[in-house]
């Protein structure tokens, strides 16, 4: 019997629609390759090789910078896999699987927590996007750059129109649905992989070997003073994937195996990570070397180049990588949780619509205005709500559930997920304490060290808080043996 079968005929429509529904043996079409490209695809994304350059332009050298981004790999990787298993063995999204622990109304909390990062990261990859055409048709048409001159809302005419094409380009694979955005990851990620293997050789070529790439001093003399930037770097390379380890039920609902999905993620993040941004470190220690200045944007850095061949392949290489980050890792998410909100109402489509119209109110570009603003203040800050999110989902479905979800009680409004009028105050309760001590930091300087450790120290305590309280309250079992709050 398939899961999708053992959903009621008429589900609440407050609860359910076809998206949101579990999926049925016909659409689980997502092999091992499938996953291994769709990390392949995002890893080596723009965001990744500013982040690694970021780190250079801050001081690290290549080994500090190498290191802490393949550490930060290793640890999200966890999460990802531990959520990843629901929705493979019961074939539900995220915020579905999130109506177990918070609650059949208390799951749109955290999605549109979820949904609002990814909004925002939906808009920054729209600016980098929309820069990489812009900085072709500069490089093409002279005439282009006029269109560079003024100023409405942080961006000239050209770098809007640009933005809003990329942006455009965006919202029509989503509206085509999932096996389109699973087609195009397929063929994009060679694509990606080759602009890599591009960049890295004019790295090495330009800066004469790899000796002056990788003989650049660090800045950080000593371990106490290199520690006040690695802990927050770290923080902030976990925080690049932490988005997807809460939602990446929404992938792995597709999967034909658990195996699929594990070894797909297994071979593909970390792998894939180290490359990317390895490639990152070595353009902005070359740009150092041939420019005088850590060029840490790779678009800016294609820039410089005027050979319109190479600025053409360059820069559509750079626009595919980015269309395939953003639609797998920023519309995707969004699109199911603000889809849950109004099940009887909002199709994957329309919620993949309004994220892009969100992502629009961020003003995105600001964020990328240093590797200072990119790396501590919004990768960090970001982090400390989404790790206490990752740590109530895996409290409750490995310590408290052992991975039991009655599936028909998800889509019912007076299910065992109700809880206390659709909320569980636990998980509520776990959430709030998480975020507070994990953001105390940036506002009592004594505390500074929790910020530091935003995720980390957010996961820890939502994780122990949640446990604590569900096992101190009285509980109850649905009709497959799984746990919520009694009466």
């Amino acid at each position: 019997m398939s899961v999708e079968s053992v959903v009621s005929p008429q589900p609440n429509s407050r609860l359910y629609n076809k998206d949101l529904a579990p999926t049925g043996s016909a659409q689980r079409t997502w092999t091992f390759y499938s996953y291994l490209s769709l990390w392949v695809g995002m890893a080596q994304c723009v965001p990744t090789l500013m982040m690694a350059g970021g780190m250079i332009a801050l001081g690290m050298n290549w080994i500090q910078a190498w290191f802490t981004i393949i550490l930060g790999n290793v640890i999200v990787l966890i999460p990802i896999l531990l959520n990843s298993h629901p929705g493979t063995k019961y074939g539900i999204p995220f915020p579905v699987f999130a109506r177990t622990s918070f609650g059949t109304n208390g799951a749109n909390i955290v999605a549109v927590m979820r949904a609002l990062v990814a909004a925002g990261w939906f808009g920054i990859e729209s600016v980098i996007g929309g820069s990489s055409i812009n900085a072709f048709l500069t490089g093409i048409f002279p005439a282009w750059s006029n269109l560079n001159r003024g100023d409405f809302l942080g961006q000239s005419l050209s770098g809007w129109i640009c933005f809003l094409l990329f942006w455009a380009f965006n919202v029509y694979i989503i509206y085509h649905g999932m096996e389109t955005v699973r087609k195009y990851l397929s063929w994009a990620a060679p694509i990606i992989f080759v602009l890599g293997v591009g960049l890295f050789v004019w790295s090495v070529s330009a800066a004469h070997g790899f000796g002056p790439l990788f003989e650049q001093p660090t800045k950080f003399g000593t371990f106490g003073s290199f520690m006040p930037v690695f802990i927050p770097s770290l923080t902030g390379v976990i925080a690049f994937w932490a988005t997807l380890s809460l939602n990446i039920p929404d992938f792995t609902r597709f999967s034909k195996s658990q195996t699929d999905q594990m070894l797909g993620q297994t071979l593909g993040l970390p792998p894939a990570m180290a490359y990317a941004s390895l490639v990152g470190i070595v353009a902005t220690s070359a740009s150092m070397i041939v420019f005088g200045k850590a060029l840490w944007n790779p678009v800016d850095l294609l820039g410089h180049f005027h050979n319109p061949v190479i600025l053409f392949l360059s820069l559509f290489a750079i626009t595919v990588a980015t269309l395939a980050v953003n639609v797998g890792a920023n519309v995707v998410s969004p699109a199911y949780d603000i889809s849950n909100l109004a099940p009887g109402r909002i199709s994957f489509q329309t919620g993949g619509l309004i994220t892009a119209v969100i992502g629009l109110l961020f003003m995105p570009w600001k964020l990328l205005s240093s590797p200072h603003v990119y790396i501590f203040d919004w990768l960090g800050t970001y982090s400390g709500f989404l790790g206490p999110i990752a740590g109530v989902l895996i409290a409750d479905y490995w310590a408290v559930r052992r991975t039991r979800i009655d599936v028909p009680e998800l889509y019912s409004p007076i299910g065992i997920y109700s809880y206390k009028n659709g909320f569980n105050p636990g998980a509520v309760a776990a959430l709030v304490c998480g975020i507070v001590l994990a953001l105390i930091g940036a506002f009592v300087p004594a505390l500074v060290w929790l910020y530091n450790y935003a995720w980390f120290t957010g996961f820890v305590v939502s994780f122990l808080v949640y446990w604590f309280y569900m096992k101190s309250a009285g509980v109850k079992l649905g009709r497959s043996g799984e746990i919520s709050l009694g009466e």
